[in-house]
């Protein structure tokens, strides 16, 4: 299901606007919603028009999966109107979804699971910071419901390193949640520290794009599991660390694609530590993970077309405005391999 091809008109109107702006220097950010439903389209839908409607905001991709029972949403706009955006789909998500009768294969805390503001242009990783730790606060007021930020939301000294990244906030699931979130060093950062049954609670922050790296295996959930713990940072525990750093990933089993897949979210960062480079651009970070990846070893990889925050900020003369409607939207509702947006292990 996609949204855009319905929308078309309107969304190339909003794009257009957002190029006008960042050309006068606007500040423009990313917001990545995970919410727990990926099955029942109507709500997929009711979601992504609550985003759509919001002025200001452009709705590029909605990713349902049906397995994992879970939906990836990416927009993009000034602060206010993501910001915005983000709280006018909680509120539909609030009214739509039920965690007591939630299953799937992605790990999640909430119906809103995690929400993530991520920035593209003309503005600091501390302005996204700041502009979660709003809608935290915004969100828990209005609905009632409990709230932990992670990443860089996270005050930077605090004691409370153990509850930094989203594995560690999320671990025990929704199904420990209950017991979790009386315990007051897990009290969370903003709204009550109360078992919300049909909610859940929301992890939100800022973070930097990710690359998310799927691989498939012809192999069981379990093997599946069993390699994402080998290879991912936090392995299985303080005692037994994984082998590669700056890795996150998860093993689970795709029923609808009648396949295993170990997903992982990579960062340039390992190779440049790993090789003793030194690499300050962005684009040349994102050259050497293409590269290491092997994202380009069946066809040519062009970032300035898979990765979003790129396309957002193409200039009037770029690519994306010369390509035609249907060529745009396609490539925009394209499920290739693309450094961006967090799929699907936000």
């Amino acid at each position: 299901m996609r949204s855009l091809p319905q929308t078309c008109a309107s969304s190339i109107k909003k794009l257009l606007a957002l190029f006008s702006l960042m050309s006068g220097g606007e500040k423009i950010v990313e917001c990545v919603p995970n919410f727990s439903e990926g099955r029942r389209a109507d709500v997929v839908e009711a979601i992504a028009a609550a985003v759509r409607e919001t002025e200001g905001c452009s709705l590029l991709d909605v990713a349902p999966g049906d397995s994992t029972n879970r939906t990836v949403y990416t927009f993009v706009g000034r602060p206010e109107s993501v910001l915005e955006g983000a709280l006018a789909a909680a509120r539909v998500a609030f009214k739509l979804i039920d965690m007591t009768k939630q299953k799937g294969e992605h790990p999640r805390l909430g119906a809103l699971d995690v929400c993530p503001f991520i920035p593209v242009a003309n503005v600091t990783m501390e302005e996204c910071a700041e502009l979660s730790r709003r809608f935290g606060c915004r969100l828990a007021t209005e609905l009632s419901v409990p709230v932990y930020l992670y990443e860089y939301a996270v005050a930077v000294g605090n004691d409370r390193d153990y509850r930094r990244t989203l594995p560690q906030i999320r671990e025990g699931e929704y199904e420990r949640l209950r017991n979790k979130i009386q315990k007051p060093e897990w009290a969370p950062d903003f709204g009550p520290a109360d078992y919300i049954p049909s909610w859940g609670a929301t992890v939100t922050g800022a973070r930097s794009f990710l690359i998310a790296y799927n691989v498939n295996l012809l192999a069981t959930k379990e093997q599946a599991h069993r390699i994402a713990l080998n290879i991912r940072e936090q392995g299985r525990g303080p005692s037994q660390p994984g082998r590669l750093k700056a890795v996150k990933a998860i093993g689970w089993y795709l029923d609808d694609q009648d396949l295993a897949q170990v997903s992982i979210n990579i960062s340039a960062e390992f190779y440049i530590q790993r090789e003793g480079l030194f690499l300050m651009e962005e684009r040349q970070k994102v050259r050497l993970a293409v590269e290491r990846l092997g994202l380009a070893s069946l066809g040519e990889f062009k970032p300035e077309e898979k990765i979003i925050e790129y396309r957002v900020g193409s200039c009037k003369d770029g690519p994306l405005l010369s390509s035609s409607l249907r060529a745009f939207l396609s490539s925009l509702s394209a499920r290739t391999s693309a450094p961006g947006g967090g799929l699907p292990a936000s």
